[in-house]
């Protein structure tokens, strides 16, 4: 069976602001970083077919050397696919001269209303081996915490409620 590194949270805000939050450059230059990193998008083109380059900085390099030089981590993402308010599918591939983190692997956000705000759940397949599990799905996990914290102190909506679930 291949591999599959997954993480969900539920975030307090409806779908629409989740998805906004996914396809908005500033945004995911600040929540998208796991802990211990910042990130700088150096290309932009959110569309179907469209991408962004992203350089992560690690802010302790020490004990992590980057997959792209000392202390970075450059990665090309494409939107595969874009179903409003439902889910973002992206394809991402590692610059890195170390073939263990060669290949594309892809990142399929799913959106889900729930009671109390937005079911998202991401789904990481073709992760190159390079890339450990368990500190994979604690960096995505770290990223929905990011996300939930952005959301929910910078969404001008994000304390509106009831909203509609499906």
């Amino acid at each position: 069976m291949s591999r599959i590194d997954r993480a969900s949270r539920v975030i307090a805000v409806p779908p629409p602001a989740v998805y906004g939050a996914l396809l908005d450059r500033a945004a995911l230059e600040a929540w998208l970083p796991p802990e211990g990193m910042r990130g700088r998008i150096d290309r932009w083109d959110p569309r179907p077919g469209g991408g962004f380059r992203m350089v992560l900085t690690y802010l302790d390099p020490v004990g992590d050397p980057g997959k792209t030089s000392d202390g970075t981590d450059v990665v090309e993402v494409g939107f595969a696919e874009l179903v409003p308010q439902e889910s973002v599918v992206q394809t991402a591939v590692f610059e890195a001269d170390d073939p263990s983190y060669a290949g594309t692997m892809t990142m399929t956000w799913r959106l889900e209303a729930v009671d109390g705000g937005t079911e998202v759940t991401v789904t990481a397949t073709g992760v190159p081996p390079g890339i450990d599990q368990a500190a994979h799905e604690v960096g995505i996990a770290s990223s929905l915490a990011n996300l939930a914290a952005y959301l929910t102190t910078s969404s001008p909506g994000a304390r509106r409620k009831p909203w509609p679930r499906r």
